[in-house]
């Protein structure tokens, strides 16, 4: 991202006259960025995974035709990535007139300082550029938000200096009139105490502000974007009526519907430790998604799509640790390194009142049935019976303390695991982790549909299928 504009770019007004400069609304600047996208079918949302036909195309509409809009969902579904994703809709660089408090337009002063330099420099006044970085402006609502912090309040050191309480320049701007010209983002509304909420309302339809009985006709040029839990956002929750009503348009998000949205928002966010092959990932996925159907599970607080993240970082982490005490020079992850994820993730789920003491069983019950939901759909079609009757003559040892060589070593010679191997990714390979990864998902699901019996150490550090 440039962190200065380019030198060609007009200096003053008369300048930026010249050039044949337009003044643009943000919400226009934003509606015709989105329009070209669409029409020259770009992507006007990189990196927002599951959303394709369902929230994207009503935020669009909600963009086009000029809505302050709030995000509706559970925690985790990435409403605060949506939001900051529309000020790559923003054209990139702006005039503003230099010095500038609220990065005014220089065709177009609002603050009575700025219009009096204008009025003394005329063509003469001094233009710089902002950056569609720079015109974003995010606030976490929490209950201690003061009115002075998104609007503003009376500025003693202007007042020290000699000015008197009634010139309109000793007010100190706050973050609302300081995003003139950009997005206004404040994640949990529903958050913000009344009388602060009650403070937006004219921002939103008058586009004034009022502070400490100045009323100053500030025509502000923003667009106000939102996100609130629906149990929150309404009447009987914490948000008040007239707010509410001022949003034009109210988007409902969601968790990804599919496995495969799952599986791209987890290899898209985690930064992982080690290699995890595409089958633990959709284990970890699928694991998300029996969570978030339970009905153990406090369904009200949602199962994050960071949880999905944090286990694929986890197991991760759980394979290269078990390189290190194997000493293997490859870290791979196996379906081993999964037993890592219920103890280290339980405190991330809220489980219904009734269920005290029964969690970790509840979470090493759903990731089973996750191995195997995974291992069913990337296998079916293999006959795993051939391999089933070898191992139960010639067991196969592995878990943390067994190299993968030392598995591969073991695996015995049959057709079906060969085509295991092509369907999990592990096919003409040297290194002995793709393949070690492969055959223990085949005996984990062998022995989860009771086809191979397991016996497990008593430090649980190994283990041998027969």
């Amino acid at each position: 991202m440039p962190v200065t504009p380019p030198s060609d770019l007009p200096r003053t007004l008369g300048a930026l006259r010249a050039s044949g400069h337009e003044l643009k609304g943000v919400k226009t600047e934003i509606r015709d960025n989105l329009l070209a996208a669409l029409r020259e079918g770009r992507d006007p949302w990189p990196g927002i995974v599951g959303f394709e036909s369902t929230v994207l195309p009503q935020l669009e509409r909600a963009l086009i035709a000029g809505h302050d809009v709030v995000l509706l969902g559970e925690r985790g579904q990435g409403k605060t990535r949506l939001l900051r994703s529309i000020a790559n809709l923003l054209d990139e660089w702006v005039p503003v007139v230099e010095g500038s408090e609220l990065g005014e337009h220089p065709y177009a002063p609002i603050a009575p300082e700025t219009i009096r330099r204008a009025g003394e420099l005329g063509d003469d006044l001094p233009v710089g550029w902002l950056h569609r970085s720079e015109r974003y402006t995010e606030k976490l609502a929490t209950p201690d938000t003061a009115v002075a912090d998104l609007i503003g309040d009376v500025d003693p050191v202007k007042v020290a200096e000699g000015r008197s309480l009634g010139d309109p320049e000793t007010i100190h701007f706050g973050l609302v009139p300081r995003a003139h010209r950009g997005i206004v983002a404040i994640n949990e509304l529903p958050d913000l105490a009344e009388r602060i909420q009650v403070a937006l309302l004219n921002v939103m339809e008058e586009r004034d502000i009022q502070v400490r009985g100045y009323t100053l006709r500030l025509p502000l040029d923003v667009l106000l974007v939102a996100s609130a839990n629906p149990e929150d956002y309404t009447n009987r929750g914490r948000i008040i009526t007239p707010l509410k009503d001022r949003f034009g348009a109210e988007v409902r998000t969601h968790y990804p519907l599919e496995v495969s949205d799952e599986v791209a928002l987890v290899l898209q966010e985690a930064h992982l430790a080690a290699e995890v092959p595409r089958h633990l990932v959709e284990v970890v996925a699928r694991f998300t998604r029996h969570l978030r159907e339970s009905s153990a599970v406090d369904q009200g607080s949602g199962v994050s799509a960071r949880f999905a993240v944090a286990a694929a970082e986890t197991v991760a982490a759980a394979a290269l640790r078990r390189a290190a005490l194997t000493g293997e020079a490859r870290a791979y992850a196996r379906p081993v390194d999964l037993e890592a994820v219920p103890a280290v993730l339980r405190g991330k789920i809220e489980f219904e009142s009734g269920e005290e003491g029964r969690e970790e069983e509840i979470l090493e019950h759903l990731l089973r049935r996750s191995v195997a939901d995974t291992a069913r759909f990337a296998l079916r079609g293999v006959d795993l019976g051939e391999l089933a009757d070898e191992v139960a003559t010639r067991p196969v040892r592995t878990g943390e303390r067994v190299p993968a060589a030392e598995v591969v070593a073991k695996l015995p010679t049959v057709g079906s695991l060969t085509e295991v191997a092509r369907r999990l990714g592990a096919e003409g390979t040297e290194d002995p982790g793709p393949m070690a990864s492969a055959a223990e998902l085949a005996l984990e699901y062998l022995f989860l549909t009771r086809k191979l019996a397991k016996d497990e150490t008593d430090d649980g550090d190994t283990v041998e299928y027969g």
